[in-house]
């Protein structure tokens, strides 16, 4: 099994500078403290798992709250995002000096040719959709990933502590989430080959995992 990278600290712009989306977007839980600890550690347990190479796609990009990170690991930044603004997105990292790629459209049909991305990332993206759209969605990031290539996810764990997080936050977790992570990772390893499953304990960790981070291959071609 390939060794896990050290994680890093995700890099965050300055809280304000993020534009493109609405307010529903949960950029600001990541400057707060105790929520902003679990926020950020979600994402830097995906981006610990990224190998780098020349491409990746993140799918429901948001803000780009991983794009500085993966600007160090790979020459491309692809993004897809159902409402993202393209333009403002692309504005804030335009002026640090970080190139993006970016279109709306949705992971059930994606606008890519097969065998481009070296990695495709999704945060809190695949618990989104209904478990019969899972298969289909896989079978599509198969068909843009190169042989060989890795696709990275995470998902919150089904339990009453992570149902009682969100409705502190003022949402009714099931109105949102329509697959469990076992679902997840069940429809994963039909298409692909499980490296690892990581979970992300709570903090305090007095209620078990709360997250879990998916790390699965494309069979290499064989000659």
């Amino acid at each position: 099994m390939p060794t896990r990278s050290k994680v890093p600290r995700l890099k965050l712009l300055p809280i304000g500078t993020y534009r493109g989306v609405d307010s529903d977007d949960p950029i600001r839980y990541y400057y707060w403290p105790f929520f902003g600890h679990m926020y950020r550690r979600r994402v830097e347990l995906c981006l610990a798992e990224c190998r780098g190479g020349q491409r990746v796609l993140e799918i429901g990009f948001g803000t780009g709250v991983a794009f500085i990170n993966l600007h160090e690991m790979y020459n491309e930044i692809h993004g897809l995002d159902l409402t993202a603004s393209i333009e403002k997105v692309h504005s804030v990292f335009a002026a640090l000096g970080i190139q993006t790629f970016l279109r709306n459209g949705n992971i059930l049909d994606m606008p890519y040719p097969d065998n481009y991305f070296n990695t495709v990332l999704l945060i809190s993206i695949l618990e989104h959709l209904k478990p019969l759209e899972l298969g289909q969605a896989f079978h599509e990031l198969h068909r843009v990933l190169v042989s060989g290539g890795q696709i990275l996810y995470g998902a919150p764990v089904e339990r009453s502590f992570m149902t009682t997080m969100f409705r502190l936050l003022g949402y009714d977790i099931h109105q949102f989430h329509f697959s469990t992570e076992k679902q997840i990772a069940e429809a994963a390893g039909k298409v692909f080959k499980m490296v690892r499953i990581t979970q992300m304990k709570s903090t305090p960790p007095l209620f078990g995992a709360v997250y879990e981070v998916g790390h699965f291959v494309k069979a290499i071609d064989k000659p």
